[in-house]
């Protein structure tokens, strides 16, 4: 529901705040007034294009704002939030600003968005009825929707959409599938010298490093073995080596550990340091004398490092990386092996949801054909009390060759207002006046199914009075029972049925034109009703002929 619209500085409007209440809101006001420049600004809520002409002379801009309440309206919560915003205690709050310079921005809940997006939202609220492009039924892919609904197939639609989906995505599958094989089988010969590359040079983890080591063991064996040699004498061979030095220390400090316990823990370090001097020293003699200069082994390790440097140069930097390349060539090659079951067996789910999705189309237009007869014919008996006797309405199916993602076939309404003439889409409907009779018949068929909640009918009332101005009137009000309803009128049928009532007013001051709107109750609305009836608004008659009209709803 449209809870307050704001306009600041739009056109002739300079400060303007509307509380709106649920039920049929009325706008009236004498021609002239700005009743329809209220409407302008509403439309740029719901993507009209921002003009900086609109911005009213004298200011630097122009600003529209839009409350609504959307607690019960969860396609319109989820829209939302798939736009990137949430409702604040349960508001939606739209803002466009136009300035004087040309530049435009928009809002929605107080943070920068994108005109369409505000537009996008706002269209999901608001059909405008009387500027073509903002009326929902004018759109095929909505008149399609809302036949859906009026049939009763919107969740068999949702399944056709659904299950197209997964047939184009099975089918992008195939295609993406089929591409990266043939990629592979041009070059399957090349992936094959790989891995038999790799393969055949048999790589172990961690092999570069040990062989790496054991080369410079052989590069310099003479340096090793004489060197080894030297600190086992140092250590633990000669007479007076370091070990049995550090033993006659220990010998000593034994015998002061007699006299002193406290030296105890010294002495412990010290058995530990004649126990590693003599195992290092020894371990060196030993080492001295595994040391084997062999240059043929040399020359092996030396072979064996270079082909795997140059593996790890082409597919590394690591024997790690150069065993890892090899699997992904090795995966690459068993798509290619098993690339026959593969594809079959997609192509077989390929075939078998494309035939679920021909048949749960077929059914879907099966019940379209049901409704679109229904709906016509229920239109159709609506048009001659609004004043379109002759008019003919029409739900057109037009069959395309394949399944799409809205079914086998599009969906469009035709009307021909006037006899003998042949139905066009209501898009064409040159009479705003008529259009809006015929989105009104409509939207009464639509009642249970329509889920925009907010109507605005700004010619409904052009070139009718009298019986179809009475029928009008309550065909509002009957709509109004489903949708907040805001109607621009100058007839008092119409006015008399609304629940809120709002009179615009123009007023000069300064030479400088400005509206206002307030509204109306009570005697003043006996008075606009009187006004609009054609009479004295202040005499008896007018009054009393008002007050009648106003009585069954106050």
């Amino acid at each position: 529901m449209l809870v307050e619209l704001r306009i600041r500085d739009y056109a002739v409007v300079e400060d303007l705040t509307l509380q709106l209440g649920p039920g049929l809101n009325a706008l009236t006001g004498e021609t002239g007034a700005g009743k329809s420049i209220i409407v302008g600004a509403l439309s740029l809520l719901l993507g009209e294009r921002a003009l900086s002409t609109a911005v009213r002379a004298g200011a630097e801009r122009a600003t529209v704002e839009a409350v609504f309440d959307v607690h019960d309206l969860p396609d319109v919560t989820a829209a939302l939030e798939e736009a990137g915003f949430r409702p604040e205690d349960g508001l939606m709050i739209l803002r466009r600003e136009v300035a004087a310079e040309g530049r435009n921005r928009a809002w929605v809940n107080g943070s920068p968005a994108t005109a369409g997006v505000v537009g996008k939202l706002g269209s999901a609220l608001v059909d405008l009825h009387g500027q073509h492009e903002h009326q929902t039924l004018l759109r095929p892919k909505d008149q399609r929707t809302i036949l859906d609904a009026y049939a009763g197939g919107t969740d068999l639609a949702r399944q056709v959409a659904h299950q197209y989906d997964d047939v184009q995505a099975l089918k992008s599958e195939l295609d993406d599938r089929e591409d990266r094989l043939r990629e592979i089988e041009t070059r399957a010969d090349f992936l094959r010298f790989q891995l038999a590359e790799i393969d055949e040079a048999d790589l172990k983890p961690g092999e570069d490093a040990a062989l790496a080591s054991e080369a410079a063991r052989h590069e310099h064996a003479e340096e090793l073995a004489q060197g080894a040699s030297n600190l086992y004498e140092a250590l633990y061979g000669a007479d007076d080596s370091v070990s049995d030095q550090v033993a006659s220390a220990r010998r000593r400090l034994a015998r002061l550990a007699e006299l002193d316990a406290s030296l105890a823990a010294q002495l412990e370090r010290l058995d530990e340091a004649v126990h590693a001097v003599s195992d290092v020293g020894q371990t060196l003699g030993d080492y001295a004398g595994s040391i084997d200069h062999d240059p043929e082994r040399l020359e092996a390790v030396r072979v064996r490092l270079d082909s795997m440097y140059r593996l790890m140069r082409k597919y590394g930097p690591e024997v790690a990386d150069v065993l890892e390349a090899a699997q992904r060539v090795r995966t690459e090659l068993g798509e290619l092996d098993d690339s026959d079951h593969d594809l079959g067996l997609l192509r077989k789910r390929i075939a078998t949801t494309s035939s679920e999705l021909e048949e749960a189309a077929g059914e879907l237009s099966r019940v379209r054909r049901v409704g679109a007869e229904a709906l016509a014919s229920a239109a159709q008996d609506g048009l001659p009390e609004l004043g379109l006797p002759g008019a003919t309405f029409e739900v057109a199916l037009h069959e395309h060759d394949d399944v799409g993602r809205g079914g086998r076939e599009g969906v469009e309404f035709l009307v021909s207002p006037n006899p003998g003439f042949t139905a066009q889409p209501l898009a064409r409907i040159a009479s705003g006046g008529e259009l809006s009779r015929i989105m009104l018949a409509l939207k009464s068929v639509l009642l249970e199914v329509d889920r925009v909640p907010v109507l605005v009918f700004d010619e409904i009332d052009a070139g009718i009075g009298g019986v179809v101005a009475t029928a009008v009137a309550a065909k509002l009000a009957e709509v109004a029972t489903r949708h907040q309803v805001f109607v621009v009128t100058h007839l008092p049928q119409v006015a008399s049925r609304a629940t809120g009532h709002l009179l615009v007013e123009k007023d000069i001051s300064g030479g400088i034109t400005a509206t206002d709107v307030r509204s109306l109750s009570g005697a003043e609305r006996v008075e606009e009703i009187a006004r609009m009836l054609g009479g004295d608004p202040d005499s008896p008659t007018s009054r009393k002929h008002a007050e009648e009209m106003l009585s069954p709803r106050e």
